[in-house]
């Protein structure tokens, strides 16, 4: 069986005692990516959502589907350091200025609101925007 061990931001797999740096693996076709550079930069990664996490923003998780037909989820705070600009101390989910992206998983849309959650939504704006190598 394989254990994954987070450390600093890199995971590692242990596959018959023998490690090898990894971000990310795809449980369906096995592909892996060493860095988040390189899942964020691989042409057969899309990012297709976000599901929010209320309590613990950087546990909220973006949604990536995989050329393979699966999506793979990573959590938030795996991205919070591409972003930096103002984080809101509140939620205004369910208040009148709140538009209701966190609460569909499936929209990329920028939050116009003073929101905490805004800031994970412009984080989503900076992965949409990369360009792919």
């Amino acid at each position: 069986m394989n254990k994954i061990k987070k450390n600093l931001g890199v995971r590692k797999i242990e596959q018959h005692g023998k490690n090898e740096p990894m971000f990310k693996l795809c449980k369906n076709c096995g592909q892996q990516w060493a860095t988040r550079e390189d899942f964020l930069n691989d042409t057969d990664i899309t990012l297709v959502g976000y599901q929010a996490h209320f309590e613990e923003l950087t546990l909220g998780l973006f949604l990536f589907n995989h050329v393979c037909k699966t999506t793979l989820s990573l959590p938030a705070g795996e991205f919070t350091d591409l972003y930096d600009g103002p984080v809101f101390s509140e939620w205004k989910t369910g208040k009148e200025e709140c538009p209701g992206h966190c609460l569909k998983s499936s929209s990329l849309d920028p939050c116009s609101a003073k929101c905490e959650g805004a800031y994970v939504r412009e984080t989503m704006q900076i992965i949409k925007s990369r360009p792919k190598i």
